[in-house]
């Protein structure tokens, strides 16, 4: 699909999603918040369904899952399974490394991530990726910075880049949304769980449906 598209224009730097977009965290999330509601005594859905959860703010997803009243209890019991377990129950999609390999070699590589900084950088370390970013960006765990849009204007702040000769790479709308409120390029990661839909509705028009597909949009 990405290999008909025309390529990105000129950038200078690369920043990156992380759930869905360098690994599918689908069993971690969706068993962590299985786990939530099971403390609360919530109904519990399997977890293909709650794939939705991937991407979005965590709290808006109890808020829908809970209601907004019980929204910041459900993050607390969450966290409690996923800073030990859940970060971990995760795998690196099939061709990322060698993506980051040689778009390193040529652009300054960033993850702009709505999860807490504290986890990204655990989950980058723990599957050596870490070595391929010059900045890591994400939210506090007091759920500052969590909006894409404020995640990724502060990142182009902190790292004296332009949203014009920036690109960012994810998986949802939240992420496309986020790039073009900063006027950044952006490409869609279907292999992860957006849709050509949702990121049509938000005006996107260039997405890859396997992570070396990246190579055939931004020039090396």
């Amino acid at each position: 699909m990405g290999t008909t598209m025309n390529k990105v224009g000129a950038v200078d730097a690369i920043f990156f999603d992380l759930d869905g977009t360098l690994t599918d965290p689908k069993e971690g999330i969706t068993g962590c918040i299985q786990h939530a509601l099971e403390c609360l005594g919530e109904p519990v859905p399997p977890k293909d369904d709650l794939t939705w959860c991937i991407g979005p703010p965590l709290i808006d997803s109890f808020a829908t899952l809970v209601g907004p009243e019980r929204a910041q209890e459900s993050v607390a019991l969450y966290r409690e399974r996923f800073s030990t377990l859940g970060l971990y129950e995760n795998q690196v999609y099939t061709g990322i490394p060698e993506v980051l390999e040689q778009l390193s070699s040529r652009y300054p590589l960033y993850v702009a991530s709505s999860k807490p900084l504290v986890f990204v950088e655990q989950i980058l370390q723990h599957f050596s990726l870490d070595r391929f970013f010059a900045g890591t960006f994400g939210s506090g765990l007091d759920g500052t910075l969590q909006d894409k849009t404020e995640l990724l204007a502060h990142a182009l702040e902190h790292t004296s880049r332009t949203g014009e000769t920036s690109l960012m790479i994810g998986d949802r709308f939240h992420d496309a949304a986020g790039a073009a409120n900063n006027r950044m390029h952006f490409i869609g990661a279907l292999y992860g769980y957006g849709s050509v839909e949702e990121f049509q509705s938000r005006g996107v028009e260039r997405w890859v449906s396997r992570p070396e597909q990246l190579l055939d949009l931004v020039a090396l």
